[in-house]
Parts: structure tokens; sequence; C-alpha cells
């Protein structure tokens, strides 16, 4: 396999591997597709011990470095996913939020990791799009939610 050209590289302390492995069962088209161990003692590890991780979510190739417990995550970053409906909304949503993540606002929540995710029903994104008093009534509407309703949010655009 062919390493991609760009890849996002992940910091974690020290669960590069189980956070990779959440990812791929979590969503389609991701994998956990190499482990690298530390050839020798380092910093915050020792030899044997994981270093990095290459996976993909969603087909997005990925890092996960084990580089210790100085650098967090923040919610400058985030990954944005894209739902077809509330079903899927939900399925993601309480993957995360279930695996010790926690909710935050206008369909964005923490992994337990500290990786920021935005669930985002493509209903969502068309009722912005659409400009004017409906978009502004599904803004004011996602303004009120953690995970994203559908059924409300439709329901504040069409007025």
């Amino acid at each position: 396999m062919t390493k991609a050209k760009n890849t996002i590289c992940l910091w974690f302390d020290k669960d590069a591997e189980a956070a990779a492995r959440f990812y791929a069962a979590t969503f389609p088209d991701s994998a956990v597709t190499a482990i690298s161990r530390a050839p020798m003692d380092y910093p915050n590890g020792a030899a044997g011990d994981v270093l990095t991780v290459e996976f993909t979510i969603l087909g997005i190739p990925c890092l996960g470095l084990n580089g210790g417990p100085m650098f967090q995550h923040s919610d400058a970053f985030s990954f944005q996913i894209a739902t077809d409906d509330q079903e899927e909304t939900d399925r993601y949503w309480n993957a995360i939020v279930g695996n010790g993540g926690k909710e935050s606002q206008c369909g964005w929540c923490k992994d337990k990791w500290g990786i920021s995710w935005q669930i985002t029903p493509r209903a969502l994104t068309e009722a912005l799009s659409a400009g004017g008093d409906e978009a502004r009534r599904a803004f004011q509407a996602m303004m009120t939610m953690t995970k994203i309703d559908i059924a409300v949010l439709e329901a504040a655009r069409r007025g």
C-alpha cells in the first residue's frame, strides 16, 4: 500500500491504538492499517511501546502518535461527519458520547481522547445554504441543540 502524500497526524498521550480501533469500528471505510513500535526507550515511553498507528477514518488517512501528555487537542480541529438521516446522526453521536465522550453544542461532541467531532446532518447544511428566513430559522433552532434533531430543524426551516 502506498502512503498518502497528506496525512492528518493526531497526537495522543498513549492511547493512539485504542482510539484508532474505536474509529475503525465506528465509521465505515475506516481501518487500522499499521502499528509501529518504538525501537528504543524515549522520553514518554519504552522500547516496544506503540509509537504510531496508521489508520483511516471514512477514507481519510491519519496517523496517531503516542507523543505524551504535553499537548492536548482543542476545538480548533474537528472531524465533520456528514450524515444522511437521524438514524446515522444518532449512531455516530451515541458511539462517541457513549464511549466516554462529551456532548457540546450545535452538533459538536468530543471523544474520550479529546478529539472534536461535528456530527452534521446534510439537512442542516442544506437549510443553512438556503439563505434568507429559512436559514435564519434553521440556524436559530440549531443554536438550541446539542445533537442535531433533523425533524425539529426541518420544522423550523419551514416556519
